[in-house]
């Protein structure tokens, strides 16, 4: 009988999955098959990622390191807090972003905030990693020779990925001359399921970086044609901004929860999301409630409205806002949890108007046990390409507030606030869930009701990220349409709002693995393309 597998890694798409996977066959570590997966993930999924996104991972590992390494977007250093006070139009229902006039936080060159993927990536593999960082960019390299063929979950975003007041997606994607070439057929169509997408540009950036490094983005010639392409079409971004930018390292924000320990990222991350709202539902037996019922779905509800509001209230960068202790204290949780049994409702203040779901998600274990996980993103693209580069910007200035002094607002240098929350759960000290997922401000969400599917439900991973979710990041509860009505029903009776989508799938989209005594088992989010791989080495 052969042995099981030893090391494993899940992605949302096959090319970057294969890609570690055969990382790891050949003795990489987890972060060496973590980068190269997400180097390849942003040649094939080049909206949801890409060498000018922004993220957040987590590495652990048992011989002694574990660290989160943040890289959000940085707002330029020309950024003003009131420079687009006067153009607000509106707020995402669920709160993430702002809709101005003309979009111009949205999409174009104005919409780009300081990036920091690609830094992160190379200070990951020389810190972490085990591999020369030109081997870990060699399948990148090669795929962006080769091309790509458009998946589903690449097609589905490019013809139903704009939410209201937002730039159409063919709009973004064929801002730029290098979009309309990669991404449209000769007639002036969007590209179907199937089609070949070429992109030698970014072929040539990619090999740039794989020979100097991040060197070659923040200092060097991309450097270069970066601020030459800012400063000819009124950008805010320049050479000094990314000659700024750095990486923020610190330990996991942590806290309990019936036994598990459970270890996720710093603010600006949704990490403090996701603390709250464990803590908050660990006073209530969930189990004996019933996975999805009625009372579940609005008692989970409610723990969602709350760190909703908190963190609308509170979390922003915490270089300049001071963010209360009391948001990952077990004594505050009790609190709103008694609210919640009594009855109360929680209440989210929005402006009124859905969100952008561009993100993507890797996880990892080694065959010595050290793990990775890892969201990263455009935000909802900018739709730039500069010419000759071939990779996107960022489109991160969405999420800043335009009015002046809150927790969201725009200051030179500030980071975004993000829904990302890369976890790591551990139980007897040793990692049990490796998790993450994409979507927008639905990840802590989706992340959220995954963890629960196994620490409440024993569901394995597969299950896990494959059952109905809900979400409330406002005051109505979205739910995917899996989860039949006599259940909601009785929650529109008590005076909630359901919003029912069309989607069988949605809410995030989880990706992790489980880790039972060294086995390990891996889940896909059946509404993206991805799969988990595992292998022995």
């Amino acid at each position: 009988m052969p042995l099981p597998d030893n090391a494993m890694i899940v992605t949302a798409q096959p090319e970057a999955s294969e890609a570690g996977a055969r990382v790891l066959m050949r003795g990489g570590n987890a972060v060496d098959a973590a980068m190269a997966a997400a180097l390849v993930q942003g040649v094939v999924d080049p909206q949801m990622c890409g060498i000018a996104g922004f993220g957040a991972m987590q590495i652990y590992d048992p011989k002694g390191a574990h660290t989160c390494i943040d890289f959000h977007g940085r707002t330029p250093l020309s950024a003003t807090p009131d420079m687009w006070e006067d153009l607000l139009e509106g707020e995402a229902r669920d709160g993430f972003g702002f809709v101005l006039k003309g979009n111009i936080n949205d999409i174009g060159y104005r919409a780009i905030t300081t990036p920091g993927s690609v830094m992160a990536y190379h200070e990951a593999v020389q810190d972490f990693g085990s591999w020369d960082w030109a081997d870990i960019c060699a399948p990148a390299v090669q795929q962006a020779e080769q091309g790509f063929f458009v998946r589903p979950h690449v097609h589905h975003w490019w013809t139903h990925g704009a939410d209201m007041g937002r730039a159409d997606v063919a709009e973004r994607i064929g801002f730029s001359k290098t979009g309309r070439a990669a991404y449209f057929r000769d007639d002036g169509s969007l590209k179907k399921i199937g089609d070949h997408v070429a992109n030698p540009d970014l072929a040539r950036t990619l090999s740039l970086i794989a020979r100097d490094g991040a060197e070659a983005f923040y200092f060097g010639e991309i450097a270069e044609r970066i601020d030459a392409d800012m400063a000819a079409n009124g950008g805010l971004l320049r050479r000094a901004d990314l000659e700024a930018y750095a990486t923020m390292r610190a330990d996991p924000l942590r806290c309990a929860y019936r036994g598990f320990d459970i270890a996720t990222n710093n603010p600006p991350g949704g990490g403090i999301m996701l603390v709250e709202m464990l803590n908050i539902l660990e006073n209530f037996d969930l189990a004996g409630m019933g996975h999805n019922t009625t009372d579940y779905i609005r008692t989970v509800a409610e723990a969602m409205k709350a760190a909703t509001a908190d963190k609308d209230a509170h979390v922003g960068d915490p270089a300049f806002v001071d963010i209360p202790d009391h948001l990952t204290a077990k004594d505050y949780a009790a609190g709103i949890a008694a609210r919640i049994g009594g009855g109360e409702k929680m209440m989210v203040t929005r402006l009124g108007q859905p969100e952008p779901k561009d993100t993507t998600h890797v996880a990892v274990v080694d065959q010595n046990g050290m793990c990775v996980t890892m969201t990263h993103s455009l935000g909802m693209p900018s739709g730039v390409i500069t010419d000759g580069l071939g990779f996107m910007y960022n489109g991160c200035m969405a999420v800043f507030d335009p009015r002046p002094g809150r927790a969201g607002s725009i200051a030179p240098g500030k980071a975004r606030f993000s829904s990302i929350c890369p976890t790591i759960a551990f139980k007897g000290g040793t990692p049990r869930i490796v998790l993450g997922a994409p979507g927008g401000t639905q990840i802590a969400m989706g992340v959220l009701q995954a963890l629960l599917n196994v620490m409440d439900f024993d569901m394995d991973m597969t299950n896990a990220v494959s059952a109905p979710r809900f979400s409330a990041t406002s005051n109505a509860i979205d739910i995917t349409n899996r989860i039949p009505g006599y259940l909601t029903d009785p929650l529109v009776v008590q005076g909630y709002e359901v919003i029912r989508s069309a989607l069988t799938f949605g809410i995030g989209a989880v990706h992790g693995i489980r880790i039972d005594d060294g086995i390990l088992s891996g889940g896909a989010d059946p509404g993206h393309d991805g799969v988990p791989l595992g292998v022995r080495v």
